[in-house]
């Protein structure tokens, strides 16, 4: 096993298991078939390893009882996902054993050693046994029926990738898609979620079934209360508030006319909010309060966005509004490194054939097109409070939408879209706010993605990682729809 890391400290640490297959009735026939081909699993190996170093390698399974062995193995050393590479033709009995032990997630790599056989040089070979071990060398792509027939006969799962084992950036490129969509199933599987506060009375679509949140990514949530957030905010000392007010000026552009004791407030908030993510061990938050009749609670929400910010931006993504369902989707944005922007329709623009998109409260600074604007607010629309809050728009480029949805009848399901952040006006009124374009257009971008019935919000990251989310579904068993 290449690098294992300490099962004590790192249980969110991605284990992939990897093996070969063979059969063993060739070896005695075919001179150096076996170590050849052991020398292509090390070649696979080797480049997994560049994508993702925690690698159970359990060789080349070529009997019954050595698929045994194997499944078991992998099973006692926890891998998340199972590359199975076929070398060369074996028996489907020799396949199951492994797979149907470990139970998890399979992805068949069919990867040929070369582009094609030098024909030439191959007949030219006068040892009609040496070709056919020189056949069988290559002939990687000969048992996938098999082991997919059996596979889908008895239940299980699987995915299959068809390319070369050199010089083949699209059959690797997909590969390493695989393995990061595995990278951020095991994060969700382990992620703390605190969801501090209340639903926004009346929003109906963003109230949640946390159970089925539970059943479809795992992890954990912590069910908080404000309270703990204005405490906390008691023992922040001056001089931790000075220093955070001066990582504020150095975080964002504030913009003359807010207060410094809006400032002030807003840093005393943030530093308590950073302890009580550690305290928890929270990994992402949703929050909301309408903090009315308690005025320490009102100042803590009505002071949140900024330090929510910096939280996002940092790998604790927050989303307002109690969203839950989407501080999953930001969660899952971010852990691919796209970002992840709580997000809602602001309005259409016709005329640039451009949806806008924002949303008040936190924003994922660091995806943000420019230094993100500190601005005062004299009343949060629509909710108690005024103070301070941000206003950016995602970086121009290439930008990707995921919503997880709750289906009518119960169940998950993710909802992606593929669009561009192209620059032009914005309303420039203190929140998030960006203008998208969609290959679709506007008007069917619309119609399509709320036909699937998605709460109004939704993550915004950088980049167009559809396929990557396509096959975070297939690895956790959910339905993906793309809208574009």
């Amino acid at each position: 096993m290449r690098n294992e890391p300490n099962d004590t400290t790192n249980l969110n640490t991605l284990k992939i298991g990897l093996f070969g297959i063979g059969l063993d009735t060739y070896w005695p026939q075919f001179e150096g078939l076996k170590e050849r081909l052991e020398g292509y699993l090390s070649v696979v190996e080797e480049k997994l390893a560049e994508v993702h170093p925690y690698i159970v390698n359990v060789g080349l399974v070529d009997t019954p009882d050595k698929a045994f062995e194997a499944g078991k193995k992998l099973k006692t050393e926890d891998v998340d996902v199972i590359f199975l590479y076929v070398t060369t033709y074996a028996l489907s009995s020799t396949v199951l054993p492994v797979v149907q032990r470990a139970k998890v997630p399979v992805i068949i790599l069919n990867l040929s050693p070369e582009a094609a056989i030098d024909y030439k040089l191959f007949n030219a070979m006068t040892d009609r046994t040496k070709m056919t071990g020189e056949w069988l060398a290559h002939c990687s792509a000969c048992p996938v029926p098999e082991i997919a027939n059996v596979f889908n006969r008895v239940g299980i799962t699987f995915h299959q990738i068809t390319g070369m084992l050199h010089k083949d950036p699209a059959a690797w490129n997909e590969i390493s898609e695989w393995v990061q969509a595995a990278k951020v199933a095991n994060t969700m599987a382990y992620n703390r979620m605190g969801c501090m506060g209340h639903y926004y009375s009346g929003m109906l679509d963003i109230y949640s079934d946390l159970t089925q949140q539970y059943a479809h990514f795992g992890g954990h949530i912590e069910l908080l209360e404000v309270e703990e957030l204005a405490e906390l905010r008691k023992e922040v000392s001056p001089k931790e508030s000075a220093e955070r007010l001066q990582l504020f000026y150095e975080s964002f552009d504030v913009q003359a006319d807010c207060s410094l004791e809006e400032l002030e407030k807003a840093a005393i908030t943030s530093v308590a909010l950073d302890r009580l993510v550690t305290k928890h061990k929270l990994g992402s938050m949703a929050y909301y309060y309408k903090g009315t009749g308690n005025p320490e609670n009102e100042e803590a929400i009505a002071t949140i966005i900024l330090g929510n910010s910096l939280l996002t931006a940092n790998g604790v993504p927050v989303a307002g509004e109690y969203e839950i369902k989407n501080a999953q989707a930001m969660k899952i944005m971010d852990s691919f490194g796209a970002g992840g922007s709580f997000t809602e329709y602001y309005a259409m623009d016709f005329t640039g054939d451009v949806v806008l998109m924002g949303h008040d409260g936190p924003g994922h600074i660091a995806i943000a097109e420019g230094k993100t604007k500190v601005r005062p607010l004299k009343v949060y629309h629509g909710k108690v409070g005024k103070g301070v809050s941000v206003e950016m728009s995602v970086k121009n480029g290439p930008v990707t939408l995921l919503s997880v949805v709750e289906k009518r009848g119960g169940g998950l399901m993710l909802l992606v879209a593929e669009a561009e952040s192209v620059p032009g006006p914005i309303l420039e009124i203190g929140n998030t706010n960006s203008r998208y374009k969609f290959s679709i257009g506007a008007r069917k971008f619309v119609n399509d993605w709320n036909s699937h019935g998605p709460a109004h919000h939704c993550a915004i990251g950088i980049g167009h990682i559809s396929s990557k989310i396509e096959k975070l579904g297939s690895l956790l068993g959910m339905e993906v729809r793309r809208v574009c």
